[in-house]
């Protein structure tokens, strides 16, 4: 960190002895650990906390590209199916298939008056003592 050589720092050991005094040292030199290893967990904190920025940063950025690209995606889909669309619509044209929808409505209103009018002939004919010949089912 600060490129401090064993000879250097054995310079600072003997004047910190002659200047603080062989009962203090032990105090400041474990004070001075101390302060030494919250410096370096502040910079490693630091360094962690610029990191994530920088990877937060970057993951913003590849959410708009990501983003771009499906907008792109989905209105090249949407040209797509409009081009069918109308290709669709040109082709029932010219073969004659735009005629009107058919009335579901109605074509079931005509199967139930048919039913209910078999139901009628069934029950006029039990009534007349009729019978009727019986269906084969399984032909």
């Amino acid at each position: 960190m600060f490129d401090i050589g064993l000879s250097e720092m054995l310079m600072i050991a003997v004047i910190a002895l002659v200047v603080l005094g062989p009962e203090r040292l032990p105090r400041v030199a474990r004070q001075v650990g101390q302060w030494t290893g919250k410096l370096q967990r502040y910079v490693t904190e630091v360094k962690s906390d610029i990191n994530r920025q920088m990877e937060l940063e970057e993951l913003r950025r590849l959410k708009t590209q990501v983003q771009d690209a499906a907008q792109s995606i989905e209105s090249s889909v949407q040209e797509a199916v409009s081009g069918a669309q109308s290709e669709l619509q040109s082709i029932g044209a010219e073969v004659g298939l735009n005629e009107a929808p058919t009335d579901w409505d109605a074509v079931y209103a005509v199967r139930r008056a048919r039913d209910r009018i078999k139901d009628r002939r069934i029950e006029r004919e039990k009534l007349l003592g009729r019978k009727r010949p019986r269906r084969n089912v399984y032909r």
